[in-house]
Order: C-alpha cells, then structure tokens, then sequence
C-alpha cells in the first residue's frame, strides 16, 4: 500500500499519536513519539515499551491514530518489531541526532493495511481511503 504524501506528513509532524494493541481480555493503548515513514512502512520507535511490546509479540495487528488539529488519520496493520538490521541501524542512527539522550531498544515496523480518514471536519469521519 502506497502511502500519500498527506498522510505520510501527519504521520511524521502529528501534534499526537497514539498506538492500540490486543490480547484476549486486554486492549492497550500507548502515546508513542519517534514516528518514520521509509518505503510505506512505519517505523515506531521502542523506548519504554514493555507491556505494549508483549501484546504485540503476541498479537501483531495493531492500530495507529495520528493526527495535527482537527485532521488526522487511523492506520491498521502488522508489526514485526526488529532489534537489529538495516531498519534498525537507521533507526539508532537518526535517534543519535536527534535525541542523543535517549536509548533505542527496537523497532516496531508497521505494514500498513487499512487507513482511515478522522478528520473531525470531514464530512464522513472515520471512512476508509485505503
């Protein structure tokens, strides 16, 4: 899936961002800060994750809400979360630059399958665009 130049900019310059996971008996959702798009797949950051990265070792369809003011997206896919590699090495590497302080224990890379349009001025919120 071909993400749009649109949807990647809300993505990686939201105001918020917020990722859901699930297991049986268990809906979690977490805040999530360093996001980057590279080839249409998204790249979440692992700083703090612990409950979160055991629904996903268990579950990996996960939901991805992000949005800037009133427009925002919903993004429903898989994750692999990789601890070492080409992704990952990018992954520390821009972190380095950015926040030096902080220690990047992996990386959830999202493959997108479903995105919706939350737009709360839009006149059908909440449809599927993809």
């Amino acid at each position: 899936m071909e993400l749009t130049e649109k949807i990647v900019d809300i993505i990686e310059n939201a105001d918020g961002k917020a990722l859901a996971t699930m297991v049986p008996g268990c809906l979690h959702v977490v805040p999530v800060s360093t996001v980057k798009v590279v080839n249409n797949q998204i790249l979440l950051v692992n700083y703090f994750m612990t409950k979160t990265l055991e629904n996903i070792l268990e579950n990996p369809k996960v939901s991805l809400a992000a949005w800037r003011g009133l427009a925002g997206y919903q993004i429903k896919g898989v994750v692999e979360y990789v601890t070492e590699g080409e992704t990952f090495d990018l992954i520390v590497e821009m972190v380095a630059d950015t926040l030096p302080d902080r220690v990047v224990k992996g990386v959830l890379v999202l493959t997108p399958e479903e995105v919706y349009d939350v737009t709360a001025t839009k006149e059908r919120p909440g449809e599927r665009i993809m």
